[in-house]
């Protein structure tokens, strides 16, 4: 009884994932000409230095939740924040974290091409133990180091440009996750 109410269960949270996704993929290649030109505008001068950028925003994600301090496993050991922050493999991560917005900025004209690569990205999260509740304290983490990098420049028209393509990015992955958790069920 148990198992068929654990897939009962399962099988509407996929349901439910799903219908999220459709609602937001009918969003993809649709952000407006306004969002795409505020992003790229935004984005220009925060991509050049993009490692400062990524502390600010994992030094708010740890605030957020301390406990994804946990998922770091590296020579140098994740115990806080500042370990973490100061670990050179950990800021190769910071780095390749921010190469995947870079990317999404890149590519705001056809976001349909990342596509793969991000479904591939939410499976490798969920391989590690990332929650797809961690993807919204990253969103608002990228969102707080918006605020932080841009200063007066960061307006409410940014802000929701910004949440309009991270939640197509979170679609996917989010995608990616699920499914990558239906393979290790079967």
């Amino acid at each position: 009884m148990m198992s068929f109410f654990i897939f009962c269960w399962k099988s509407f949270m996929l349901a439910h994932q799903r219908r999220v996704y459709l609602v937001l993929a009918g969003m993809m290649g649709e952000l407006s000409v306004k969002d795409k030109e505020l992003i790229r505008g935004s984005w220009e001068s925060l991509g050049k230095n993009k490692v400062p950028h990524g502390v600010i925003m994992f030094s708010r994600l740890f605030e957020l939740d301390p406990a994804l301090l946990s998922l770091f496993h590296y020579s140098t050991k994740c115990d806080s924040k500042q370990d973490c922050l100061s670990s050179p493999e950990f800021l190769d991560h910071v780095t390749k974290v921010m190469l995947v917005i870079d990317a999404a900025v890149s590519h705001l004209d056809d976001l349909h091409s990342l596509e793969e690569f991000l479904l591939n990205l939410g499976r490798k999260h969920q391989a590690v133990g990332v929650s797809t509740q961690s993807f919204t304290e990253v969103g608002e983490s990228l969102l707080y180091m918006l605020q932080c990098s841009l200063g007066q420049a960061y307006t409410a028209p940014l802000r929701q440009a910004w949440l309009n393509m991270y939640s197509i990015v979170v679609a996917v992955m989010s995608r990616g996750w699920a499914k990558n958790g239906e393979d290790k069920a079967d």
